[in-house]
């Protein structure tokens, strides 16, 4: 192996192998860190993408997490670097964290184009930080290998194990149904989140944890082991240490970022009953990859049973998920289905059944049997009709039965703010068998597309002891929240989506067993109705990097990239600075 590595032609070294000005200005000035002359005689340059920040709490321990990976690229025979890229915090970043997820992947992007570096490890965790990471990294197209944060350790409340986010949906549903006091809700904040990690429920972080897992990206379990445990962090020096080994055997992303690859991971999504933000997410990595991924491929996961019995479709949280065996037993269990692409390569140079066909499972009612599934038929479902032309997405595990075929009256809200004045009136004409309407919450009507799709139910309804309702609307929820809600549909209201036309009073069908989501309003009415809309529409003025937003910005069914963006740029060497 010593002898391959002499061989291996780096990247790094049309900075640091050369004997001239530009040479001799490269090295000095790295130099000054105390770095050795013969690190710059052949050595692997593998950056260390990092998203901490003590605003990203989730990420906040991730100075440590890079120190072992540092450990590793070191033993394995390479010279770390460490750098940072913007940090999509989806806790306290405002308007959402989805608003900068493109930000971060541009920053990341050029950050690795730009510099030295023969191969890199992206340490991400908070929901957008995954995706946008591997989204930049996807269009440079250089060996790269994920290593997440890991999950919190559960919550505990009262005697209860909780879950973070799927906690705070119940606990004020409750609140507002008058059934707990005030102090009782806010006595669970601290309870919920007490420890370093992401949101320990299936919500989006530990459902990107499980696609880059599960996309190959990732070593086996790393999607699941627990913030503080140990192994997390034997599992980045282990990364550290195989990333070296990247380098010299050319595994670039896109020998693991197959179609083939995509699609698994739609299953696995099924399989572990993960977040709706998936879909998103997963098209706009395939985008920049150059890879043929479509809105309908995710009927790809339909009929695959959620075996994961995780809130918030199930009981337990992530702890138990990584005692019974992690990703690595669901794998294995789709494997013996016949699901699972088999052959798909992975960053540790084995396929995917290889990595996981004598996985154990240590607990069958955390990790399902095919035969006694948590949901007979899981996965993501896709509806159409003439209220989403494009389509809208709907998380079949999370949802009510009764509600998946359903017809009711529209009670309609223009946007968030206009929501959030009108639920709570207690003159509001509305009843559980209505039909919820939220609009202008889109890509770029929010903008970036906030999680407020999941609208709590109104308190006179709530009073009555009803859970859920048909919801509808443009923008997203977060992977850690429940009910019938339909997601992302497309066209947005902002432009001019038929959600746009939708009155008070208008019947609409969700048909979720054939994908159909109807308007009961004529095609002539609607295009009437828009047609209204536009003429009066409000010119809205922005600047910044918001301006840029609004004028490229993509659609739910196109990942939510910016138009520019899509594609793999590679990793060509730019010209000197000097």
């Amino acid at each position: 192996m010593a002898s391959d590595k002499k061989k291996t032609v780096l990247r790094s070294a049309n900075w640091f192998g050369t004997r001239d000005k530009n040479g001799f200005m490269y090295r000095s000035w790295m130099k000054n860190q105390g770095i050795p002359e013969h690190h710059f005689e052949g050595k692997p340059v593998i950056g260390i993408c990092n998203t901490w920040s003590e605003l990203t709490p989730c990420n906040a321990h991730f100075r440590k997490i890079a120190e072992h990976v540092k450990k590793g690229v070191i033993e394995a025979g390479g010279v770390p670097v460490e750098f940072p890229v913007f940090s999509s915090g989806e806790s306290n970043l405002r308007p959402t964290a989805m608003f900068t997820r493109n930000l971060a992947a541009m920053d990341t992007e050029e950050a690795i184009r730009g510099n030295p570096i023969d191969a890199v490890v992206l340490l991400v965790g908070c929901d957008k930080t995954t995706p946008a990471l591997l989204m930049g990294a996807a269009s440079c197209n250089l060996p790269t290998i994920v290593v997440t944060g890991g999950p919190m350790l559960n919550g505990k409340h009262q005697g209860k194990d909780v879950g973070s986010g799927t906690l705070v949906w119940q606990a004020h549903e409750e609140y507002k149904a008058g059934n707990i006091s005030l102090h009782e809700f806010l006595s669970a904040e601290a309870s919920m989140s007490r420890s370093a990690g992401t949101c320990n429920t299936m919500g989006t972080a530990s459902t990107m944890a499980c696609m880059a897992e599960s996309l190959g990206t990732s070593l086996p379990h790393n999607a699941a082991i627990p913030a503080v445990d140990s192994r997390r962090y034997v599992l980045a020096h282990l990364s550290g240490m195989r990333i070296v080994d990247m380098v010299h055997e050319d595994l670039t992303l896109s020998k693991v970022l197959t179609r083939d690859a995509f699609l698994n991971a739609i299953r696995t999504n099924a399989a572990i009953g993960g977040s709706t933000n998936a879909v998103i997410h997963l098209k706009a990595i395939a985008g920049r990859m150059g890879v043929d991924l479509e809105l309908d491929d995710w009927k790809e996961g339909r009929g695959v049973p959620t075996l994961v019995n995780l809130q918030p479709s199930g009981k337990y949280l992530m702890e138990e998920f990584y005692y019974a065996g992690g990703l690595p037993a669901v794998l294995k269990r789709l494997g013996e289905s016949g699901v699972l692409q088999k052959d798909c390569l992975t960053v540790n140079g084995k396929t995917i059944w290889e990595n996981v066909e004598d996985a154990p499972c240590y607990n069958d009612d955390v990790i399902r049997p095919l035969d006694n599934p948590l949901v007979e038929n899981g996965g993501i479902c896709v509806l159409r009709g003439n209220l989403a032309p494009r389509g809208a997405v709907l998380k079949p595990s999370a949802a009510t039965p009764e509600l998946m075929n359903h017809r009711g009256r529209a009670v309609v809200f223009e946007d968030f703010e206009h929501y959030k004045s009108r639920v709570v009136d207690p003159d509001l004409d509305i009843d559980e068998t209505c039909v919820m309407v939220l609009k202008n919450c889109g890509p770029k009507g929010y903008p970036g597309m906030a999680e407020v799709g999941n609208m709590g139910l109104p308190p006179k309804v709530l009073k009555k002891g009803i859970k859920d309702m048909v919801r509808i609307s443009d923008a997203r929820m977060s992977g850690t929240a429940f009910g019938t809600v339909v997601l992302h549909t497309a066209p947005e209201a902002m432009e001019f989506g038929p959600l746009a036309a939708v009155q008070d009073g208008d019947m609409i069908h969700l048909d979720a067993d054939n994908g159909v989501l109807h308007l009961e309003v004529s095609d002539e009415e609607i295009a009437a109705r828009l047609e209204k809309l536009k003429a009066n529409r409000v010119i809205v003025s922005t600047s910044g990097y918001e301006a840029m937003y609004r004028n490229h910005v993509m659609q739910a069914d196109e990942g939510c990239d910016f138009d520019f963006l899509v594609g793999c740029r590679g990793s060509e060497v730019p010209p000197h600075s000097h």
